[in-house]
């Protein structure tokens, strides 16, 4: 693999990254509900299913799951019901409209929290089989003909790099602004956002196909 195209990867990953997808609504979801530490910890969890998917398509079993479409629409609809799961709960917090200071569970544990996030972030990304065909359909792109395919592993670790420090940045960004953002009625308002974002994108991926 040439320098160049590392490169040209990873200013496309750049550009993918920061269109808002699923990853996004959850991880500032997380850090509106749990604060700084969830919300890294949400993107930490995303992080670890983008570098588990782009091993897989690497070993070759990113291609046996996209072929096969039991297994695909297994995965998918999991995706869906998980993404739909978290709106209903991003939805109901907003019709009750009833919020602490604080972010809510703050007076868990950090190791709950910690949990609590990277479950989230790491379930709702690895249900999605859609980064299996992106990396399928995108890294290939950028290697030499005849390559190995292990080759795609470290461009598979620049997404999920570009994708930590994008996270991140949100998360800290809603940390920052916390005094703001957890304030009741903006805090509902964000709720409601997240909540109708999570069910767009469960609605969009039941009715995509490999």
């Amino acid at each position: 693999m040439t320098s160049q195209a590392f490169l040209s990867f990873t200013a496309f990953a750049v550009v993918v990254t920061l269109v808002p997808g699923p990853d996004f609504a959850v991880v500032l979801r997380n850090a509106l509900v749990g604060g700084r530490a969830r919300g890294l910890w949400a993107a930490a969890g995303v992080t670890a299913s983008n570098v588990v998917q782009g091993i897989a398509v690497a070993v070759g079993l990113g291609a046996v799951i996209v072929a096969s479409q039991p297994v695909f629409t297994t995965i998918k609809w999991a995706g869906v019901a998980y993404l739909l799961y978290l709106a209903v709960q991003a939805l109901r917090a907003a019709v009750r409209g009833h919020y602490d200071e604080a972010p809510s569970d703050r007076a868990q544990g950090a190791t709950r929290r910690a949990w609590l996030g990277w479950r989230q972030g790491f379930t709702s990304n690895i249900t999605n089989p859609k980064v299996l065909a992106f990396y399928l359909a995108v890294l290939p792109q950028f290697l030499p003909a005849g390559t190995s395919a292990l080759e795609a592993v470290p461009l598979a670790l620049v997404h999920a790099v570009v994708s930590a420090v994008f996270l991140t940045l949100v998360t800290l960004a809603a940390h920052r602004a916390r005094r703001v953002l957890t304030r009741p009625r903006v805090r509902r308002g964000l709720d409601a956002l997240t909540g109708t974002a999570m069910l767009a994108f469960g609605a969009r991926l039941a009715v995509e196909h490999a």
